[in-house]
């Protein structure tokens, strides 16, 4: 598994703000706040900005950003940060599960499947009879490599029937299809079927009108890099996906998982209207030691024409940790970070009276040791690292990042063949980061791995736990139970949130609800 720079050459299309650089005094461009700036037009920013530039070659281009005097966070700033009040955990009331439809063969069936999904305002017009207009597009079974299933990760749209609080799945009610699973990729990222990333965004845009972005990705990277992102038509049977493009490929890891909206006017204020966000938590902090964040826009003008095939979108970096890659150290890292970590899903949450929060989920490492190997046959508790890489890396941590002693890194006996980092505890969790602090990130005022969480919420309480003990060796069982969430999405209008429990119907998902009150 060889991890390279980017070492090819790609078409370039800087896709800023949708406004026009102005003219200066003596007849040069001046680019505003998000847009381009530099290349080989020498753009320059308007006073009290300063060109935030994308790499230090001949011709560089780059994005206006507030202009940073050393030792101050705000000095020069063109654009005053609003102090947006912050959604809490205890503004999330839980509302109860539901299930997917019942499956048929693979690829036609949910199961192994969640990896990817969003609201869709527009969907299920009928729907508001039951109080939950509105329907869901979910990804289906995974692809598998060597042609086991070449077309897999279809996409359906289902219905949202009212959730309910129950004991048993079985109690549950079940979502409908509107569309059914269908293969809107084909001919679309080809080879990246060996564990797939995938993430999507419904968004409705003046310039395109109602499309489904898709953000795509695999367990291991090609060495030669590969585009990650496109978009289709909501009408599946007539799909049409175009595409597909790179977003900062330089890191491979980092952009290719989870897929949401970003608020209009948030975007428009500190994007240069970049309205999606893209990012992807890798294992092993190969993306970064914390969930990343990246804003994009893939049409180049107001009528919506899509960038050029295998065009590198402009990105504003709005969240990336330290790479595990250039540093054997935890830091510069997430709080509470460990390898094992899992974020799966996110969503930027807003509500009527101006509350907000960016929000991630997924399965976090919370043991007091961490490795790289198998679950421990004789207990959860003790590691059973892999010895043949003893050496190449810290192959056991503690929880606070310190290597563990060498007695714990001696292996153990009769362990299955489910290689990957464990940990002594998992947990579900939401973790709600302060919009405000990315957009200091968006605008040169705070580094991009210095925004944290600024409060969590354990969900395990509300799961179902893999009741029907599919795959125990792969997932694990009790404390040592990994992929717990797939991905989130949210109904602003309505303010609820929308989660998906993996392998809790069988092999299935069922979508949790939250109401942010």
């Amino acid at each position: 598994m060889k991890r390279i720079a980017l070492g090819v050459l790609l078409i370039v299309v800087m896709i800023g703000s949708t406004s026009f650089a102005v003219l200066s005094q003596d007849g040069r461009q001046e680019a505003g706040i998000g847009e381009m700036c530099g290349g080989i037009a020498g753009i320059q920013c308007e006073s009290g900005l300063m060109c935030l530039y994308d790499g230090n070659y001949p011709d560089a281009s780059g994005t206006c950003v507030a202009e940073v005097v050393p030792g101050s966070k705000n000095s020069g700033s063109a654009i005053t940060i609003a102090q947006a009040p912050l959604i809490q955990p205890t503004d999330f009331h839980y509302l109860g599960a539901f299930r997917l439809p019942a499956g048929g063969e693979r690829p036609n069936t949910f199961e192994y499947g969640g990896g990817a999904m969003t609201f869709n305002p527009a969907g299920d017009p009928g729907g508001a009879a039951d109080g939950y207009s509105g329907s869901l597009f979910i990804t289906g079974h995974d692809r598998m490599p060597y042609g086991e299933v070449p077309d897999g990760d279809r996409v359906a749209e289902v219905t949202i029937p009212a959730p309910l609080i129950a004991d048993s799945v079985g109690a549950l009610n079940r979502a409908a299809y509107l569309q059914p699973l269908t293969d809107v990729a084909a001919g679309f990222f080809t080879g990246l079927d060996e564990i797939p990333r995938v993430g999507l965004a419904y968004l409705d845009r003046p310039e395109t009108g109602p499309l489904l972005h898709i953000t795509w990705g695999q367990h291991f990277q090609p060495d030669d890099p590969a585009p990650s992102q496109a978009w289709f038509s909501p009408n599946l049977a007539q799909a049409n996906m175009q595409g597909s493009w790179f977003v900062a490929p330089e890191y491979p890891y980092s952009v290719n998982d989870y897929l949401f909206e970003i608020p209009a006017d948030w975007a428009d204020t500190y994007l240069g209207g970049r309205y999606l966000a893209t990012g992807r938590y890798r294992d092993g902090g190969w993306s970064g030691m914390g969930p990343a964040l990246f804003a994009y826009r893939p049409w180049i003008d107001t009528q919506g024409t899509p960038a050029p095939d295998g065009a590198v979108l402009d990105s504003v970096m709005l969240l990336h940790y330290a790479d595990s890659a250039l540093t054997t150290v935890i830091e510069h890292n997430m709080t509470g970070y460990q390898h094992p970590d899992e974020w799966a899903g996110g969503a930027w949450l807003t509500t009527a009276d101006g509350r907000a929060a960016v929000l991630f989920v997924g399965t976090k490492s919370v043991g007091d040791k961490y490795w790289y190997g198998w679950a421990n046959p004789t207990g959860a508790d003790q590691p059973c690292v892999e010895t043949e890489l003893i050496g190449q890396f810290d192959l056991c941590r503690f929880a606070n990042g310190t290597p563990c002693p060498p007695d714990d890194l001696l292996g153990c006996p009769n362990h299955n063949d489910y290689r990957g980092w464990w940990s002594t505890g998992f947990a579900a969790q939401i973790i709600l980061y302060n919009p405000d602090d990315l957009a200091q990130v968006a605008q040169g005022q705070l580094a991009s791995d210095q925004p944290q969480p600024y409060t969590s919420l354990d969900i395990d309480a509300y799961l179902y736990h893999n009741p029907d003990n599919v795959d125990i060796d792969m997932l694990g069982t009790g404390d040592l139970r990994r992929n717990r969430i797939g991905d989130a999405a949210y109904d602003r209008a309505n303010q609820r949130l929308y989660v998906l429990e993996l392998f809790a119907d069988g092999a299935q998902p069922v979508v949790h609800v939250w109401q942010i009150e």
